[in-house]
């Protein structure tokens, strides 16, 4: 009997998915456990395997478009099996395209144009070098202003859609036309030329990253009430330490690995810059998870570091640079982001000297880091050149009050200015 496959739940966080790529087509044997698509969630594009064998009959979500969580993917069953009727009958039942729609026992119709989209969406997107369009009506059926302002907003007028009679572009289409999201970092990024007194703009469209992260950031600046303590930090011993631990070791300590050892430490010491806000109860951690910012193409990962006060510089290294890594091939799994119990973002490495970050739920707090900045100190009464680094913990307060967010910077400092300290 035909079954429905579903769009799963691949994270915590996820809501919607895009289906990256199908490994199978319509009409294809799948067996239990063999790959069936690739689906891009907010964090990581995640295999996902088939739970039963069978026939692809349908496929509810075509490539390169989103879909919410339990909506249908796909239908299996035996060849040739109707499964109209039970693709009527879920409850579940989401709008599909219709030229995903495809029978087993014979060919597809050909699929009508689809609508035209919707006016409230416009997209203007110069270029330096306006793509070619052709003027041919026997390949690319449009009116000529339709092709005008393709040719003026560099657009490739046979990758829109036509509304018109017969599948013809009209003006309205080139207006309205959205740059796919697969293009959209290349647009952003290629250089463009705007002739002097003109107004330009260009739309891309959002990610499945990018809404995440505009969604949980907006939740904890509006939900969780922020303040922000600064203090700032000599580094000179922990520069002479890690240059003599690199000068003997195979693996590389950053600056970052010193200060993700220093807040398992301090974390350790001060339990309640470790907690949760859960609305009735405190959620009070007893292992400290790190959430370490990575950026990403499309957005920003929080890989863990899991047991971060009971681990060494050197695995902390080792770590940091394998989750980078698979952050930024899209290979982090979800054993690798979730449960985090306290974040660090640091901008030091882009010679940012302070900044403010937004807590990352459900941490109470997080710590932003910024550069190594050579200025005059005074010590033991004197003026001398000196190493320092600004950090700003944000907290929420309605978990944290000031002053323990005050002893948690002490310690926190303590352990930067004397690294011995962190290895015994």
């Amino acid at each position: 009997m035909a079954e429905i496959v579903k769009m799963p739940k691949l994270s915590d966080t996820m809501e919607e998915g895009v289906v990256a790529k199908w490994h199978k087509k319509v009409g294809d044997k799948v067996k239990s456990g063999e790959l069936l698509a690739e689906i891009e969630t907010d964090k990581a594009t995640m295999d996902f395997e088939s739970f039963q064998d069978g026939v692809l009959l349908y496929i509810g979500v075509e490539e390169g478009k989103a879909a919410p969580i339990d909506s249908i993917l796909a239908i299996l069953g035996a060849a040739g099996e109707d499964y109209k009727a039970i693709l009527a009958s879920d409850s579940a039942k989401a709008e599909t395209p219709k030229e995903a729609t495809a029978e087993v026992t014979a060919p597809a119709p050909t699929p009508t144009p689809p609508p035209a989209p919707k006016p409230a969406v416009s997209s203007s997107i110069p270029s330096s070098a306006p793509a070619p369009v052709s003027n041919d009506d026997s390949r690319v059926k449009a009116s000529p202003l339709a092709k005008k302002l393709a040719t003026e907003k560099g657009i490739d007028i046979s990758s829109v859609h036509g509304s018109g009679d017969g599948g013809r572009i009209v003006k309205s289409d080139i207006e309205n036309y959205q740059i796919p999201a697969s293009d959209a970092k290349a647009v952003a990024a290629a250089p463009v030329f705007v002739p002097a007194g003109t107004e330009s703009y260009t739309e891309i469209a959002v990610t499945q990253m990018r809404k995440v992260i505009a969604r949980r950031l907006a939740e904890s600046k509006f939900s969780a009430p922020h303040f922000y303590l600064t203090t700032e930090i000599d580094m000179d011993n922990a520069i002479a330490s890690r240059s003599t631990i690199n000068a003997a070791g195979d693996v590389k300590i950053s600056y970052n690995d010193f200060v993700v050892k220093a807040c398992g430490m301090a974390l350790r010491k001060h339990p309640v810059i470790n907690s949760s806000w859960l609305g009735d109860t405190i959620r009070i951690n007893q292992h400290i998870h790190i959430g370490v910012a990575i950026s990403v193409e499309d957005g920003l990962l929080v890989p863990v570091i899991r047991f971060a006060d009971q681990k060494g510089l050197h695995q902390i290294s080792s770590e940091v640079k394998e989750l980078a890594g698979k952050a930024k091939s899209k290979k982090l799994q979800p054993a690798d982001w979730e449960g985090n119990t306290f974040t660090i973002s640091n901008l030091g490495m882009f010679d940012i000297d302070q900044f403010t970050a937004i807590i990352n739920t459900p941490d109470a707090c997080i710590l932003a880091v910024g550069s190594i900045q050579q200025k005059p100190v005074v010590k033991n009464g004197a003026v001398v050149p000196g190493n320092v680094m600004k950090v700003t913990l944000s907290c929420d307060h309605r978990v944290v009050d000031g002053v323990a967010g005050a002893e948690f910077l002490k310690t926190l400092r303590n352990y930067l200015e004397n690294p011995v300290m962190m290895l015994v």
